[in-house]
């Protein structure tokens, strides 16, 4: 049993990316996806799909790389855990690397990068960092 889906997908990310791999798979949830969205609109990958393969639906991420092969993605961390919750309110939201990263902020309208967190002046739990 899986007690963190969401650093399950930050570490296979993490890993494929170190390994250079042109895509992961990862078993799909509708929060995962929301994730994906983020990371593709802010840059950090090619894109997602989602697969359905009998019962089962899996999210299948393309990862993002320079002309010379060097990696989008430099750092991911896992900020707000089941066990340890992070919250934030909108004027202390975290700014990932100076912004040049971005924060998930999970807010009552979904999941939204800080900088749209901070625009629309909500506050919520910090999910991840990517940089």
């Amino acid at each position: 049993m899986m007690t963190d889906p969401v650093a399950d997908m930050l570490t296979r990310i993490r890993n494929a990316n170190l390994a250079l791999h042109e895509r992961v798979a990862m078993p799909a949830s509708q929060f995962k996806e929301e994730i994906a969205k983020i990371l593709a609109a802010e840059g950090y990958i090619e894109g997602y799909e989602v697969r359905a393969s009998g019962v089962h639906k899996t999210l299948d991420i393309k990862l993002r790389y320079t002309s010379d092969r060097a990696r989008v993605i430099e750092g991911l961390r896992r900020i707000s855990t089941p066990g340890r919750r992070i919250y934030a309110g909108a004027d202390t939201l975290p700014r990932v690397n100076g912004g040049l990263g971005v924060a998930v902020v999970s807010t009552s309208q979904g999941l939204l990068p800080d900088r749209e967190a901070r625009r629309r002046r909500l506050g919520g739990e910090i999910v991840c960092e990517v940089w």
